[in-house]
């Protein structure tokens, strides 16, 4: 009967614990989702199971079906990613780390049976039961450590979420801008191979010499060199793509929707992008999580360092001549020799580590921000300059040409080489559009998210959030 209600309640104690362990995972996992949602607006799922699996890939394959758009592309890498998903058991794992640290320790039962080799034949056996009162002792500063741990981790998974929008953003708009690029590159090919179609009427009958012929084709060459190119380019983006999106086989039959979009006419402070970057930056509050956990772990150090082992337990022996011998038993391990110094000492320099990566985390960050948003602004401008500027003059040269042309006072060589001047100067407009773009999307990454931050509307706090700004040992990072 006691058997059976000792495993009856252990049965129930332990359907508790993973009930236990399954929302602590669910909970870091909404984190992770709300800090995405936040900070993005797209949603993440974690595949569990295979329904799920199905799900993410039916609302893929919905999305790719149509032409693809840089923000539907984000959106299919967060439900189809294998990389990310994989990540996702990262949460798993601190989850079950967790439900380690929270879980007694098993007792230990031992016996023996001893029998003598001449009279009187009874046998002596003896029988005992301990557990580890030192772990019990320790579980709520364990599970501290475990739950600290688990957070990090779900800071460290969204962070890779976040990092992986940028990666998604930068390939898509190379391979737009690539796209956009190409049909640029083939006018020029056509104004090429019309003025090479001339240039050869000419030769034939001794309008140009060998050497004008032979500018002529080189022109020709080069412009189909150049597309050749970039075709090649655009199968190299298109497979990075693919691999972002986690797609293969007839998946991979998307197309990219219209042009890169206009560049905007002003860009964010730098100012307040570097506060925004140290405020919502999740690996730089997975940093600060490991430094809480570091504390509490040397904490637990300091506190114990003194009990090695300490065991309590219950210990039963009948002898040969039937009397019973019964009584507690306790094992403790005396500090002579080692009372804890290396471990304390291990724990101090790893909090230190952590405490000066913390700092260069956040320098880093402000750097970065600080980089990007010069070279955002230098593309801007670089941009603006060739849609404002040089295209419309580019534009204007084109027209006075044309007309002296019908005026028969510029030649046709005269218009091709104006005609290629103009394309050259919408190429080069498209380059510049997409370092733009691509600039601002490493932006983005930078300062954690959007560079205007989400604000929530049901005014609840996040799971999962930056706490750099919170005073700790170390000070403010701000």
């Amino acid at each position: 009967m006691i058997i059976t209600r000792f495993v009856t309640f252990s049965s129930i104690l332990a359907l508790t614990l993973a009930d236990g362990m399954a929302r602590e995972k669910d909970e870091a996992f909404q984190g992770v989702q709300q800090s995405v949602q936040e900070r993005t607006g797209k949603a993440v799922r974690w595949e569990q199971d295979e329904a799920a699996r199905a799900a993410n890939l039916q609302d893929a394959r919905m999305l790719l079906r149509k032409p693809l758009t840089v923000n539907s592309a984000v959106q299919i890498a967060l439900l189809n990613n294998r990389n990310l998903q994989a990540t996702f058991e990262d949460i798993g794992l601190s989850a079950a780390d967790l439900r380690e640290a929270s879980t007694l320790p098993n007792p230990t039962f031992s016996g023996s049976l001893r029998v003598p080799n001449r009279p009187p034949s009874a046998a002596d056996y003896e029988l005992g039961a301990a557990i580890d009162f030192l772990n019990i002792l320790t579980l709520p500063l364990r599970r501290r450590v475990a739950q600290d741990q688990l957070r990090a981790a779900s800071l460290r998974v969204a962070d890779e979420t976040i990092s992986l929008v940028a990666d998604v953003k930068s390939v898509f708009y190379t391979l737009q801008g690539a796209q956009q690029l190409l049909g640029r590159l083939k006018l020029v090919v056509e104004t090429s191979a019309a003025a090479l179609q001339l240039a050869q009427a000419q030769h034939g009958a001794g309008n140009i010499n060998d050497l004008a012929l032979a500018q002529q084709q080189a022109t020709y060459s080069q412009s189909r060199l150049e597309v050749a190119t970039t075709e090649a380019e655009i199968r190299q983006d298109r497979e990075k793509l693919n691999e972002l999106l986690g797609v293969w086989g007839p998946d991979t039959d998307w197309t990219v929707a219209g042009n890169l979009p206009p560049v905007p006419a002003s860009d964010p402070s730098s100012g307040r992008l570097e506060k925004l970057a140290v405020s919502q930056r999740l690996d730089l509050a997975a940093a600060y999580s490991e430094v809480v956990t570091l504390v509490n772990a040397l904490g637990l150090a300091k506190s114990f360092r003194f009990f090695g082992v300490l065991d309590f337990g219950f210990d039963y022996e009948e002898q040969t001549d039937s009397q019973a011998i019964r009584g507690p038993d306790v094992t403790v391990t005396l500090p002579i020799f080692n009372q804890g110094q290396p471990r304390i000492a291990r724990s101090e320099s790893a909090l230190r580590r952590a405490e000066r990566r913390l700092e260069a985390k956040a320098i880093e960050i402000r750097s970065t921000v600080r980089a990007l948003q010069d070279q955002m602004a230098s593309k801007r401008q670089i941009a603006h300059y060739y849609q404002s500027e040089l295209l419309p003059e580019r534009i204007a040269i084109l027209n006075g040409t044309l007309l002296e042309y019908n005026a028969m006072i510029s030649g046709p060589f005269d218009l091709f080489i104006v005609k290629r001047d103009e394309a050259d100067a919408e190429r080069n407009y498209v380059e510049a559009a997409r370092d733009y773009w691509i600039t601002r999307a490493q932006l983005e990454r930078a300062v954690g998210g959007n560079l205007e931050p989400r604000q929530r509307q049901d005014g609840k706090s996040q799971p999962v959030s930056n706490q750099t700004g919170k005073r700790s040992r170390l000070g403010k990072i701000k």
